[in-house]
């Protein structure tokens, strides 16, 4: 099957030309690229990329096709990115080719693209928007004024959901950002019923649901757009015990009084190294964020407890006198690595010294 030809057009000017698939080509987000090897369907579906332009570091994909079991949440993503796109997967929990799922969604594709070469200029000049068209626009100025907005709303359920167990042991409210199923299937495995609730509940309407615990998922954007949730979360510090990740993990920052910062290219991938400054141990890590926690801006407000260990930035905290711990890192890690999955047991322990005392 002969396809037409695709360009991924920088806010710099600099074009790329390739192949097109999924979609018809049409499409401006911001440029960022993924290191993970394997799991493209979780990315695919991972909330926390809504508005963006996803590269694939790794040249094949598409090789085990589209598998629904394995989604994590909507696809938001803007467009998709490969050196190498696989037309026959195989594998026999396959239901569908990746072209026939982009079309599906609505997502445009680009193929044979040098995605080496446009990783070393994202990591030189840092994230920037791009769009995939079948034409090569003069006038860029919709690419470069793009910027990604209400995303936590675009990403969120609109009406609570409820994922229950036999014989419970706990029952978390997660405020729902953009969260990833898997943060709810270790819950429900740890013995937690789960309410899913949007992301802009009030921080009343929450206890109201009578929780041991909440959790602050991950999502897309930036952390600061989202005052009135910032609001919410300040109001339940220290009344139920929280644990935060990814976005909650900023948000929980910011609630405290803190500040975030955007990241040149943001760590996105499955192989991000993360220390603990407590125990010195170093974890393999999924991430996938642009913005940190600005470590100066908290003061003696939180404990630094993981850190990058590449770059230095926060990758978790502790409130010790407010009852919360987040991290920036996915413990839930779908798909891999699963060495940070302990902190389930220590959101459980958690609830348990609440629920005691």
């Amino acid at each position: 099957m002969t396809r037409p030809k695709a360009y991924l057009v920088l806010a710099t000017g600099d074009v790329f030309e390739g192949v097109s698939f999924g979609a018809e080509p049409d499409a401006v987000g911001e440029l960022v690229f993924t290191t993970n090897m394997c799991g493209y369907i979780e990315t695919l579906t991972d909330p926390s990329y809504a508005g963006q332009i996803v590269i694939q570091t790794f040249p094949l994909i598409g090789n085990y096709g589209i598998i629904p079991e394995d989604f994590e949440g909507s696809c938001l993503l803007h467009g998709y990115v490969v050196r190498e796109y696989c037309e026959t997967p195989s594998n026999f929990r396959s239901a569908q080719t990746l072209d026939a799922f982009l079309k599906e969604q609505g997502i445009p594709g680009i193929c044979g693209v040098d995605t080496r070469a446009l990783t070393r200029i994202i990591r030189e000049s840092g994230v920037m928007n791009a769009c995939i068209c079948q034409e090569v626009p003069q006038d860029l100025s919709n690419v470069v004024n793009y910027r990604v907005t209400d995303a936590c709303a675009r990403a969120s359920i609109t009406a609570a959901e409820s994922y229950r167990i036999d014989h419970p042991d706990y029952h978390v409210v997660l405020m729902d950002f953009g969260a990833k199923k898997n943060i709810i299937r270790e819950l429900n495995q740890h013995g937690c019923d789960v309410t899913a609730v949007p992301y802009n509940t009030t921080a009343e309407e929450i206890l109201a649901l009578k929780p041991d615990g909440i959790m602050l998922s991950n999502g897309p954007g930036d952390p600061a757009d989202n005052t009135g949730v910032i609001a919410e979360i300040r109001k339940l510090f220290g009344v139920v015990p929280m644990f935060g990740i990814c976005l909650g993990h900023q948000l929980a920052a910011l609630a405290a009084g803190g500040s975030t910062y955007k990241m040149k290219y943001g760590h996105r991938g499955a192989n991000q190294p993360v220390t603990d400054t407590e125990t010195g141990r170093s974890f393999i890590t999924t991430q996938n964020h642009g913005y940190a926690v600005d470590l100066a801006s908290l003061g003696d407000v939180a404990k630094v407890r993981m850190i990058n260990t590449n770059d230095g930035t926060c990758e978790g905290l502790d409130y010790p006198d407010r009852n919360c711990f987040t991290v920036q890192f996915h413990p839930e890690a779908c798909a891999g690595p699963k060495d940070t999955e302990f902190l389930f047991d220590r959101f459980i322990r958690l609830m348990e010294e609440y629920r005691n005392a």
